[in-house]
C-alpha cells in the first residue's frame, strides 16, 4: 500500500487523522488507513506527515490531527484567533511574557530546520533547568511553543517517541502551500464543512462542523451560503430529530461489504451521538472510567460488519510476548451468526499488521467463547 492510495482513498475522503497519545494498542492515527485499507506499511504514513514533500501537517482540526496539507491555508483564520482562542495557559504566556514568546520562535526558527528543536531543547529560555512534566504540568518554554503551533508561527518537523519537535513552517511545508495566499476566512470555513460533508455523506450542522471543530456560530453562517452553491441539501432522516444535510455526489451503495474493527478516534465513530442515531450503537470510550465501573473495557473497538456496528472488543497489544489481547468480547443482540468468524479474522489480520504472532481471547463470556472458537 502506497502513499497515493493513502492519499487518494482516505485522506482526500476524511480530510484529516485524530492523534492521540494513547499505545494500547497502536497510535490513533495510524488505525483508521488500516481498517479502510488493511495491512500496511506503518513507515508511508510516517512519510507522508514527515518527510518532503510532505502531504500531511501537524494541527488543531479535530482535537491534535494529521491534516491534508492542501487545507494548511484554510486553517489560517483559526491560526490567527489563538491570542483569544487558544487554552488559557497559552493565552495567559502571550499576554504576561510576550519576550518569552519571541526568544522561543526567534529560536525555532534558527535551530529548528532538518529534525526540528525540542522543548527540552530549548528549556534555558526558562532561566532554570527544565522538569520534565505532565499535561498539566507544562513548563512556560512549553507553553509559548503550544501557543506558537496554535497560532501557525512553528508546526512539527516530526516526532521522536511520539516527542514533537519544532520547525517553523517554511522549513518542512511545501513551499506552494506556505505561499499559497491565504484566504478569506468565510471562505476558509466553507472549505473545511466542504470537506466534513464530504467525509460523512449525510450530516446534521453539528456532525459538520465538529468534524474540524468549527463553532456553532461560524457553521451557523456557512451551512446556508454551501447550501445555496449546491454543495450540500437539507433533508430530512428517518428517525433523526434535527434537520441534516446530504453532501453533493454522496450515493447510497447497492452493498456494503465491510468489515472492519474501528479505533474510537477513528472520525466514522469519533462524534458518539451521530454512532448512536446511524447505528443504534451506544457507544463511550472508558479510559478515564475507573476500572471497577467499565462496562465492557479500557479501549474497546466496535466491528463494523456490513453497515451494521454488530460486535465490540476490548483490545491490548502485547508486544513482549507479540500476542494481540482481547480483553473482552461483546456482540450486539442482533449481531448475525457469523459475527464471530469474520471478527476473528479482522482481529488476525491486525495482528499479523501489528507484527504480533497471535491472537488469544482472554475473557470467559458467551461471546468471547465462541470468537475463541473461530480463531
Amino acid at each position: 500500500m502506497d502513499a497515493r492510495a493513502i492519499r487518494s482513498r482516505v485522506i482526500n475522503r476524511l480530510g484529516l487523522l485524530q492523534i492521540d497519545s494513547v499505545n494500547v494498542l497502536e497510535r490513533a492515527h495510524y488505525l483508521p488507513v488500516f481498517s479502510r485499507l488493511g495491512p500496511y506499511d506503518h513507515a508511508v504514513l510516517d512519510r507522508m506527515a514527515y518527510n518532503a514533500p510532505r502531504s500531511l501537517f501537524e494541527y488543531w482540526g479535530h482535537e491534535a490531527s494529521l491534516i491534508d496539507v492542501r487545507l494548511q491555508p484554510a486553517l489560517r483564520w483559526r491560526m490567527a484567533r489563538a491570542h483569544h482562542e487558544s487554552w488559557g495557559g497559552m493565552q495567559r504566556i502571550a499576554r504576561e511574557r510576550p519576550e518569552l514568546v519571541a526568544a522561543v520562535l526567534a529560536d525555532v526558527r534558527a535551530r529548528g530546520g532538518g529534525r526540528g528543536v525540542t522543548a527540552g531543547a530549548l528549556a534555558h529560555h526558562e532561566g532554570q533547568e527544565h522538569v520534565r512534566g505532565d499535561w498539566w504540568s507544562w513548563s512556560d518554554v512549553k507553553r509559548a511553543l503550544e501557543y506558537l503551533f496554535w497560532a501557525g508561527e512553528i508546526t512539527s518537523a516530526r516526532r521522536v517517541r511520539f516527542e514533537r519537535r519544532y520547525a517553523a513552517p517554511e522549513q518542512v511545508l511545501p513551499r506552494a502551500i506556505v505561499e499559497t495566499p491565504t484566504p478569506p476566512e468565510d471562505d476558509a470555513q466553507r472549505t473545511l464543512l466542504r470537506t466534513a460533508a464530504g467525509a460523512l455523506g449525510v450530516a446534521t450542522a453539528a456532525d459538520l462542523r465538529d468534524h474540524f471543530r468549527l463553532s456553532a456560530a461560524d457553521a451557523a453562517a456557512r451551512l446556508p451560503e454551501l447550501v445555496d452553491e449546491g454543495s450540500i441539501t437539507p433533508v430530512a432522516v428517518e428517525g433523526w430529530r434535527e434537520p441534516a444535510y446530504l453532501a453533493r455526489g454522496a450515493r447510497l451503495p447497492r452493498a456494503v461489504d465491510a468489515a472492519a474493527l474501528l479505533v474510537p478516534f477513528d472520525p466514522l465513530i469519533w462524534t458518539r451521538p451521530r454512532v448512536q442515531r446511524l447505528f443504534g450503537f451506544r457507544y463511550r470510550i472508558e479510559i478515564y472510567v475507573p476500572a471497577e465501573q467499565r462496562e465492557f473495557g479500557y479501549y474497546v473497538l466496535p466491528f463494523l460488519l456490513g453497515d451494521t456496528l454488530v460486535a465490540r472488543v476490548d483490545l491490548k497489544a502485547d508486544r513482549v510476548g507479540r500476542r494481540l489481547l482481547v480483553r473482552a468480547a461483546f456482540a450486539e443482540p442482533d449481531a448475525p451468526s457469523d459475527t464471530a468468524e469474520r471478527l476473528a479474522a479482522a482481529l488476525t489480520s491486525m495482528a499479523v499488521w501489528l507484527a504480533l504472532d497471535t491472537v488469544v481471547v482472554e475473557g470467559t463470556r458467551g461471546f468471547d467463547a465462541a470468537l475463541r472458537a473461530s480463531l
